[in-house]
């Protein structure tokens, strides 16, 4: 079996303060530091392998400082699951979830508890066995609603989720891999994924989801070449057992943590790992990932909305305080809950003119509540220690000595601005505030 190949190199706090944003959401402050001593494998496994998920911080509060209402209040869903990705102390784990929240994208379904519900599952399969994950979110309920599961009986099949099963969560495009699925297995799946339904209560909406062997097609399907009285559940071990599926595992899930396709050695060493050592479990194929030469020395990844928004928090170590998270996140590009369409976000639009502005109001948010006051404020202060001290706000994150120049010069073209007495104070405090937000905004906290 050929070996998937290790980082060799120096895993300091600059590499650590890289894992915490792709395996999380950021490190609070001192944690890169902290877990760099640990050293590159024990810093993975610590990710992967954690202990019991505790939440950390102030509990979440809306507008009015009461507590969420997370089924019913509009957005307070997304604030729910927000509030845990800041105050988890397993953030791999929540951060998988939001991997699978993108891959099984499930959009509005009428029902935030059915929503949330959905992402407790995630949650709860982060880092566990893909197939048992499929088989869960394939009896869903949301997803049954989302992908007309529920409407699919054997009067009347509907094809919608048996094809984004192959297409988007297991095999891929037809033909994408070399290994074409036809027309024809779309339909035989869709007989074969039929008996599911559920009722309706005027009080909570869609309930009791259940498996009705009256409304399943129980006659004989050929799926990709095989016949039987095939199932739901055979449905899933089909796709599962399908030669293009580890492949295209293997590339989605790689996509999430590396900008750059994996190599064709890389690709067959994981392929192996997934399908045959570990057979379909998601944790080793992620340890692997995290501790390749490529997730180190490779390119920078931009950060997803609400990754980015969260690990500000974290930073500041400040809680779910306002339910401005819910539309500042929505105009960044990525609504909780919310998905464009079933294949999910496209992350080359996380930067671009539109959702740049939400990003921004985001870290002014942030920024906005701890505002400098001109009043007694430092008449002397240095550039460099006003550039220090905006970055100690944020927890002292990299930055790159391009952008420590810009900064630096901003900082003395503020002090020079300033030529009146009554200035000096007045503009150094307007200047640390404005680092702040430059900071936040700025290429090097936009990627990780």
């Amino acid at each position: 079996m050929v070996r998937v190949s290790r980082y060799r190199g120096r895993f300091g706090p600059e590499q650590a303060e890289r894992l915490l944003w792709r395996a999380g959401f950021g490190p609070r402050p001192g944690e890169a530091k902290r877990l760099s001593k640990l050293g590159l494998e024990r810093a993975v496994r610590s990710l992967t392998r954690p202990a019991a998920t505790r939440l950390v911080g102030p509990a979440p509060r809306d507008n009015d400082g009461l507590p969420l209402a997370p089924y019913d209040a509009y957005g307070h869903d997304l604030l729910f699951w927000l509030d845990r990705m800041v105050r988890t102390s397993t953030p791999l784990v929540e951060r998988m979830a939001l991997t699978w929240h993108d891959w099984f994208a499930t959009g509005d379904v009428g029902s935030q508890r059915l929503g949330l519900g959905q992402a407790g599952l995630f949650r709860k399969r982060a880092l566990g066995s893909f197939k048992q994950l499929l088989l869960d979110v394939t009896h869903d309920p949301a997803m049954l609603i989302w992908l007309s599961g529920n409407e699919n009986s054997k009067d009347a099949p509907n094809e919608n989720y048996a094809r984004e099963l192959m297409e988007l969560f297991t095999l891929g495009a037809s033909n994408s891999a070399g290994y074409p699925y036809s027309e024809e297995d779309v339909r035989e799946q869709a007989r074969a994924l039929t008996g599911w339904r559920n009722d309706w209560d005027n009080n909570v909406g869609p309930t009791n989801f259940r498996y009705d062997p009256k409304l399943h097609d129980d006659g004989v399907k050929r799926i990709f070449g095989q016949r039987g009285k095939f199932g739901w559940a055979d449905a899933c071990s089909l796709v599962i057992g399908h030669r293009a599926h580890p492949g295209h595992f293997v590339n989605k899930l790689w996509s999430y943590f590396v900008p750059t396709p994996p190599s064709a050695k890389t690709r067959k060493a994981l392929v192996a790992l997934y399908k045959y050592k570990h057979r379909y479990a998601v944790r080793p194929v992620v340890e692997a990932i995290l501790m390749h030469p490529a997730f180190y020395g490779g390119s920078s990844m931009v950060k997803p909305p609400v990754v980015y928004i969260a690990g500000m928090l974290r930073a500041r170590g400040r809680g779910i305080d306002t339910e401005s998270w819910t539309w500042l996140s929505d105009v960044a590009g990525q609504r909780l809950f919310e998905p464009p369409n079933v294949a999910g976000w496209d992350e080359r639009r996380w930067l671009d003119t539109s959702t740049l502005r939400g990003r921004w109001n985001s870290a002014a948010e942030i920024v906005g509540k701890d505002e400098v006051p001109s009043d007694g404020y430092s008449e002397v202060e240095t550039p460099a220690a006003a550039l220090a001290a905006a970055l100690s706000y944020w927890g002292n994150p990299t930055i790159t000595n391009a952008t420590r120049s810009q900064l630096t010069s901003f900082a003395q073209a503020a002090q020079d601005a300033a030529v009146a007495d009554w200035q000096r104070g007045t503009y150094r405090a307007l200047r640390q505030n404005a680092l702040r937000l430059l900071i936040a905004t700025s290429p090097d906290m936009e990627t990780c």
